[in-house]
């Protein structure tokens, strides 16, 4: 009661003003933008708190490996109709598919997707799968809210900065996965890769050396480029967003020779995927102009001496090139005899520079 007389003109002056950041969002894009944004974080930050006690009923009830799942569902059934933004997914049978891939057992997987921005915890939401943690950076531990119920379900913290921290965290989660059938989330890129045209980042290495540590698939999910709804500076619309599962890729018999072209192979599968379910990029909308192709013009004919001149020449191994210096100069006829005894550049066909070497003279001899 005590701070009641402040808490009641603040709720009242912050719901004042996303009302009106919501009528004048209809009209103005920037006004969409922080209206959206301000929803998102908000349902964010509710639902951080929601996953903690989330967290706390379901370890006590025996659901700890399906935190992730609950609190995701959650923020996307809250979040998605209020920033009007859903998704159609296909192919997500291969991510069900894990709970029954063993004779009716679970499956562990490394799942790995591509990484735009923070928008990406939306798509999580809608897809992410039973019996699931994340990999995420060890600074996201800290963070209030967020880094309490992360703790709480699971999440592998890698160390970034440390190699053997960051080894032994990956060992640890290997282990883990095999002895509770388990799957982990990463994003192998690293880092966010928000751009205009459908593009991957190139991809970090820890989770295939993780899928093939321990000998379980990687599922790889990839959602489409969105950056024409969400840039992160100016512009958050609402629309509809495609996802796409890609099948299994085993790695059974692998060792660690072969993390390199996994993950290349992951990576190729992955951006094609994002090109063909995107929509085109800025650069691929642009009309280029049809080429002009300038046609040569007609040479004049040769005088009847000329040409006999001409004919002479070719007999005698003399060949005649004329070369236009410049638009004030008159043509320099030079000769060139043939063989290699040329001491004058040359051009070629193509325009490259041909510099041959000067004979050497008789006095060097």
């Amino acid at each position: 009661m005590a701070l009641g007389w402040l808490l009641k003109p603040i709720a009242l002056a912050s719901t004042l003003a996303l009302s009106t950041l919501g009528v004048l969002s209809r009209k103005y894009q920037r006004a969409r933008f922080y209206y959206h944004l301000t929803l998102y974080v908000s349902t964010l930050g509710a639902l951080s708190l929601w996953g903690v006690v989330v967290s706390i009923l379901a370890t006590v009830t025996g659901q700890r490996l399906n935190i992730n799942y609950l609190v995701a569902r959650s923020f996307y059934l809250t979040c998605s109709p209020a920033v009007g933004i859903t998704f159609d997914v296909e192919g997500e049978e291969h991510l069900t598919g894990l709970l029954t891939a063993r004779g009716g057992k679970e499956q562990s997987a490394v799942l790995v997707g591509n990484h735009q921005s923070f928008l990406d915890i939306l798509y999580l939401g809608r897809i992410f799968p039973k019996r699931a943690a994340i990999m995420a950076k060890r600074e996201l531990k800290y963070t209030p809210g967020l880094g309490q119920f992360m703790s709480l379900s699971g999440a592998v913290f890698v160390n970034r900065s440390n190699r053997v921290d960051a080894m032994a965290a990956l060992q640890a989660a290997g282990d883990d996965m095999k002895k509770k059938g388990v799957s982990l989330w990463v994003f192998p890129e690293g880092t966010r890769s928000s751009s205009a045209e459908p593009a991957l980042l190139p991809f970090k290495k820890g989770a295939f050396h993780l899928a093939v540590q321990a000998q379980v698939p990687i599922v790889p999910v990839v959602v489409e480029n969105y950056h024409r709804l969400f840039d992160g500076r100016t512009r958050f619309e609402n629309g509809k967003l495609k996802i796409r599962v890609l099948p299994p890729i085993p790695t059974v018999g692998l060792t660690a020779d072969d993390v390199t072209k996994l993950s290349e192979d992951t990576r190729e599968k992955m951006l094609e995927t994002l090109r063909e379910i995107s929509e085109p990029g800025p650069s691929s909308a642009v009309k280029h102009e049809p080429a002009v192709v300038e046609q040569p013009e007609s040479e004049p004919a040769i005088p009847k001496e000329k040409e006999k001149e001409h004919i002479e020449d070719q007999e005698k191994g003399t060949i005649h090139l004329d070369i236009k210096k410049s638009s004030n100069s008159d043509s320099e006829e030079v000769t060139s005899k043939s063989g290699n005894e040329s001491t004058e550049d040359e051009m070629d066909d193509d325009a490259v520079l041909l510099r041959k070497p000067k004979p050497k003279s008789t006095t060097d001899s």
